[in-house]
């Protein structure tokens, strides 16, 4: 009993400590509890968000959440009387929900779970109702006994829904009229980690032991090949993350980040996957068992930035930009371990967390999950991108201050600046080189 009080009392020191460093750590720190646990946490139209439970036993909810409006302002408020999420609509899946994606220009969207790799198409409902409705089901040529199917949407020519267990069992399946539109042509039955569409033609497949396979629709004959991810050990699982093209150039741009089940993360892109633009070892706690909750993913708004779960209890964030191909650990630029101290006392240890995703318009906001059905939305203070170029003197016409500032610190603002500091807002059209709000030293009068 001694023993156990002496560790619950250090769980609690450690939770205030936590708690402490959370004060300066974090711009924002919003914590919420669902009923549910969701593995899922999925961006809709007018910056709702959805979530769904994944038991094994009947009844898991799809929940259309509205956030607090701090979460959907494109800039900070003040205070605000509402801070929780809001249930719009739901419905209930008699299967686990372990994806889910929206159909662009569409109210459907499209869930796949086990026990098979077959798909659920749904539709949220009018405004005047508050119901996720099941409106039909994708079947899958032999898809019993098969894992669970990776999907993804795309609305180009028409609603299309990308999905498939295995490597053989890829294609494309119009949404509305459950139409195949596209079959890969391989022998290869390697399990899927991942899969996304590049663009309306070009698709990218992540197989679980490590390969990447490029597809083009418009040659369905073409037998898909399979290459090995550069330096990708032997015996993990991996899962990808594909960025966001730069703004003005094509899909073969893109960014693509492989993470295995040991913490090793290699980034390439979609122009030769065959070749390593880096690799480095995540510094986690200790590799994962499986894969099963294994998450990587790019910032949409700050380039090189991105973020891996699925170890322990922790979500980490990495700058890539100096990173190289020597495979050394990389150093995270931040940790989030708010889930570590979601429920102290829980027997089994931290709950691990189930899956991250970032703001689409808040660079640095992400929102987080766990086992124990915590949703953290977060707002770390810290850099991520080039930093702004310390000692250039920024002038009023610069950043529209009424003294003259010189960039001696790089550390972010959250909001407020200490006396002998100003806050930089960027501004556009006045050639300023620094990419975010920044407090920054005032410069000494001019002699």
């Amino acid at each position: 009993m001694e023993a156990g009080g002496a560790g619950e009392e250090e769980e609690a020191a450690a939770a205030d400590e936590w708690l402490l460093q959370s004060l300066r750590l974090y711009g924002d720190l919003h914590t919420f509890e669902l009923q549910a646990p969701t593995r899922l946490i999925e961006w809709a139209r007018g910056n709702r968000v959805c979530v769904a439970g994944y038991g094994q036993s009947g009844g898991n909810e799809i929940l259309q959440l509205l956030p607090p409006p701090t979460l959907q302002a494109k800039e900070t408020q003040g205070l605000c009387p509402e801070r929780d999420f809001k249930v719009e609509c739901g419905g209930f899946s008699n299967r686990p929900v372990y994806s889910l994606k929206f159909v662009p220009d569409t109210s459907l969207l499209v869930t796949s779970g086990p026990p098979d790799s077959s798909l659920q198409v749904w539709q949220v409902s009018a405004e005047d109702s508050d119901v996720i409705k099941s409106v039909s089901t994708i079947p899958t040529e032999n898809s019993t006994g098969q894992p669970w199917a990776k999907i993804a949407t795309i609305s180009a020519r028409a609603p299309w829904v990308l999905h498939g267990s295995r490597l053989n069992s890829v294609q494309i399946t119009e949404v509305e009229s459950r139409k195949n539109v596209y079959m890969a042509a391989s022998s290869n039955n390697e399990e899927l980690g991942g899969l996304a569409f590049l663009d309306c033609n070009t698709l990218l497949l992540c197989c679980a032991k490590g390969q990447l396979c490029l597809a083009d629709i418009r040659q369905p004959q073409s037998p898909l090949e399979a290459v090995s991810v550069p330096s990708a050990p032997c015996g993990e699982q991996w899962c990808m993350g594909v960025g966001r093209q730069p703004q003005g150039s094509d899909s073969s741009s893109q960014p693509v980040a492989c993470l295995s089940s040991g913490g090793h993360l290699t980034l390439t892109d979609v122009r030769k996957t065959s070749e390593s633009l880096a690799s480095v070892k995540c510094r986690v706690p200790s590799p994962s068992s499986d894969a099963e909750f294994l998450c990587v993913s790019w910032a949409p708004a700050l380039e090189g930035c991105l973020a891996v779960s699925g170890f322990d209890g922790t979500v980490h964030v990495y700058n890539s930009q100096s990173w190289d191909s020597s495979g050394k650990e990389a150093e995270p630029i931040f940790v989030h371990k708010g889930h570590i101290f979601s429920r102290l006392g829980s027997s089994g240890g931290p709950p691990p967390v189930t899956v991250h995703t970032w703001h689409p318009q808040k660079p640095r906001t992400l929102l987080s999950a766990a086992s124990d059905g915590s949703l953290h939305v977060w707002d770390w203070v810290g850099e991520c991108g080039p930093e702004a170029p310390r000692g250039r003197l920024y002038t009023p016409q610069d950043a529209g201050l009424s003294s003259r500032v010189c960039a001696t610190s790089s550390g972010l603002c959250s909001g407020s600046c200490s006396a002998n500091a100003a806050c930089l807002q960027p501004q556009k059209g006045t050639g300023t080189t620094f990419s975010a709000p920044a407090c920054y030293k005032l410069c000494p009068p001019p002699v």
